[in-house]
């Protein structure tokens, strides 16, 4: 099944500690993507002086289920949900289910 979310969306989130945020998708993997200020997480790291990284606690992005998202639709203001419509020459359209607009340009 095509993934209805890709590199690049803007999505908010729809459940757990962070619902209500806003954010770009970094990176999709599978089913789990990393959202742009969304899941912040503390990593304590190790100093490794051959790569350069001085070590101590660094805050990053963590990864979160695909179904805890929507992409959001500016013309609402809200998340919804995604459709495909296939057009006449074979290609595959993303479409807002609500409103049927397109997604991509």
């Amino acid at each position: 099944m095509a993934n209805r979310i890709k590199k690049g969306d803007q999505v908010i989130v729809t459940a757990g500690k962070d619902k209500g945020k806003k954010g770009d998708v970094v990176r999709v993997d599978g089913d789990r993507v990393v959202v742009s200020n969304v899941n912040i997480v503390k990593r304590h790291t190790k100093p490794n002086p051959q790569a350069g990284v001085a070590g101590g606690v660094v805050e990053r992005e963590a990864s979160i289920h695909i179904s805890n998202v929507a992409v959001f639709n500016p013309a609402t203001g809200k998340g919804e949900r995604i459709g495909f419509k296939v057009l006449e020459d074979g290609r595959k359209l993303r479409v807002f289910r609500s409103s049927g607009e397109a997604l991509d340009a």
